[in-house]
């Protein structure tokens, strides 16, 4: 049998082939083939990401799946003109967004730590700044995820928040903070991993050890 991780004392490392697939050799991806996405790819790799550390447990990633043409063009609507013709000819969008009132569900999420329900129920901006910053975290562990299930992901977020959430959120009160396109990446000779790839910082740039 083939491991895919390499075994220590401590913990499992994944090879440099596995790593590479989701980093070094992922690109973001703007054109996609016509091979439908199963919701069920979607579901498994929220059902991995949702392990993922957040700030008290606090899951406060929320995902709006969107693969009928109808409800398609009434998310097209709200995206800015680049992103609108990428969008209408992706298999499948998902809308990521917040719930700010998750404080609501602590005593399941963390029922280690009693009465963080009632302390942040009369903090409106914390809250809303806590679940903003923890979903991008969490929408960070879903590029990841969707890659490690066979997908390329095309994540945007020149939109109009408002409009979205009024569009497929006035039901839950959810707050959008981005789209992600997600499918198969097209024929290599049409593939976005042909365009010349954007430089990145080293380690030494981008750091400091103090």
């Amino acid at each position: 049998m083939t491991s895919t991780s390499t075994e220590t004392a401590e913990t499992a490392v994944m090879d440099r082939a596995a790593l590479d697939r989701l980093f070094a050799q992922a690109h973001t991806t703007n054109h996609f083939t016509d091979e439908p996405v199963d919701v069920d790819v979607v579901r498994r790799a929220y059902e991995d990401l949702r392990w993922a550390p957040t700030a008290f447990n606090n899951q406060p990633l929320r995902l709006t799946i969107i693969s009928g043409e109808e409800s398609r063009r009434t998310v097209v609507e709200h995206l800015m003109g680049g992103n609108q013709e990428k969008t209408l000819a992706a298999p499948l969008t998902v809308v990521a967004a917040y719930d700010p009132e998750w404080h609501e569900h602590m005593p399941f999420l963390t029922p280690g730590m009693p009465g963080l329900k009632e302390n942040f129920a009369g903090q409106e901006e914390a809250r809303h700044g806590m679940a903003r910053d923890n979903a991008f975290i969490q929408l960070g562990y879903l590029l990841l995820a969707l890659r490690s299930h066979g997908l390329q992901v095309g994540p945007m977020t020149g939109l109009d928040p408002a409009g979205l959430d009024a569009a497929v959120h006035t039901e839950n009160g959810w707050k959008t903070i981005a789209v992600v396109n997600v499918g198969h990446a097209a024929h290599p000779e049409h593939d976005d991993a042909q365009r010349p790839r954007g430089g990145r910082f080293a380690f030494e740039q981008a750091s400091q050890v103090l």
